[in-house]
């Protein structure tokens, strides 16, 4: 990795993709600790105190609790993601524009910018009404709301922004960049509040031995599971084109383990957001803000299961937009090949696809199991501060490993090209 890395800051314009993504993730951070203006500083850190913001502050690095400008992250642009993703499924337009190649996806990016917009003005003015009723706003009315409101929204859509231009003229995904330097930004703090809580005597080192063994084991069995895949074997047929034979040859279908990726957690923790967010527009005293204490608490049994429900269903919703067996059936089909034993065309999606779902469940319920393993384990070990974890782990070992995968592609262009010529 750090020999790519190094070779990747010899090629020019690899450098400058480089270079240009650090650049726009330090203004992350440096936006990051701006805070909103007319805040009451001591007030945000009572009222953001527990263990379900305490987790959110680790999403978007620090700013949640600092109520900086990108204190909403880039959770709205997710939501409105999710949101236009399902409206493909039940408005046929969307998903006629969304086959119509580069334009098609430049109009959906557009409606997902504008949900975007909606979305953030939306949270930005619940989250700004809960904190006026908490006492948190130093001269409350209309023009310190509509300030803190333009503010977040501002914020958030400034993040979308930034996302977006890593994507095009850096390296990596941009928006699953901007939650890695987040998580990672807060890290070491977090580690070290676990060892405080974990140190005192040889118990204590036994247990900080422990949760280091650990957290090795699980980076190794998440990188083993999005290393992972499933080889179909292909044959193709030999043909005769004027005067040259082609084909005849064996290759394979590689069918990833994790073929979502990080995305179905990123989308399960977006939606678990809502019921936080629309319990703070409410008082205290509420039914729905008691019901979300009771049963809905952060760490709870109900917690968990929805969460990982959510992760299931997000993984086999995402990898059913990103594959569709029967094109690729079809593409096999067109160049004279086939699965042994299968014919071509709809049997060897019918197989591809069964072969896919099992593979998918397997992914969903490890993206699931990591994602609430730490709640258990701060239930067993009465630990506060674990609110990393396996699911923070998990995007930062994916994004790291994508981003990786991105740079030697590049790298390996240039050695093809330097080869050619």
């Amino acid at each position: 990795m750090f020999g790519s890395l190094q070779q990747a800051f010899k090629v020019g314009d690899l450098r400058t993709k480089l270079l240009f993504t650090l650049m726009m993730l330090l203004v992350f951070r440096v936006g990051a600790h701006i805070a909103v203006p007319g805040i009451n500083a001591e007030a945000i850190q009572q009222l953001l105190s527990g263990q379900l913001f305490g987790f959110f502050d680790i999403i978007s690095g620090g700013a949640f609790k600092r109520f900086s400008i990108f204190a909403m992250s880039i959770t709205p642009y997710i939501n409105a993601s999710i949101i236009m993703s399902l409206l493909k499924v039940v408005i046929p337009r969307l998903d006629e524009l969304s086959k119509e190649g580069d334009e098609g996806r430049k109009v959906i990016t557009q409606y997902t910018r504008y949900g975007t917009v909606v979305l953030a003005f939306v949270q930005g003015l619940g989250m700004t009404f809960a904190l006026g009723r908490a006492g948190a706003i130093e001269n409350p009315g209309f023009v310190a709301y509509m300030v803190i409101v333009m503010s977040l929204t501002a914020g958030t859509v400034f993040l979308m922004w930034i996302g977006e231009r890593i994507t095009e003229n850096g390296i990596g995904n941009g928006i699953s960049l901007i939650i890695f330097a987040g998580i990672v930004s807060r890290l070491p703090s977090q580690i070290s509040g676990v060892m405080q809580e974990l140190a005192g005597g040889i118990i204590g080192y036994f247990n900080i031995f422990l949760f280091i063994v650990l957290a090795l084991a699980i980076i190794a069995a998440i990188i083993a599971v999005n290393e992972g895949q499933r080889r179909l074997p292909i044959q193709y047929a030999k043909r005769v084109v004027g005067r040259k034979l082609y084909g005849g040859q064996s290759t394979f279908l590689p069918l990833k383990v994790n073929a979502a990726g990080v995305i179905p957690i990123i989308f399960a923790m977006a939606l678990m957001m809502f019921p936080a967010t629309i319990g703070s527009w409410m008082p205290q005293t509420s039914k729905f803000n008691m019901f979300l204490t009771t049963y809905f608490n952060f760490g709870s049994v109900a917690y968990n299961l929805v969460y990982a429900l959510l992760i299931v269903f997000f993984t086999y919703f995402y990898v059913s937009i990103i594959f569709n067996p029967l094109d690729v059936a079809e593409n096999i089909k067109k160049y004279g090949g086939f699965v042994p034993g299968l014919r071509p065309g709809r049997p060897t999606a019918e197989y591809i696809d069964k072969v896919l779902s099992r593979l998918t469940l397997a992914g969903g319920i490890f993206l699931a199991l990591i994602a609430i393993l730490p709640n258990f384990v701060m239930g067993l070990t009465g630990i506060t501060s674990l609110w990393f974890g396996g699911t923070a782990l998990l995007i930062v070992v994916g994004v790291a490993l994508d981003t990786m995968k991105q740079i030697e592609s590049h790298l390996l262009l240039r050695n093809y090209e330097g080869f050619v010529k």
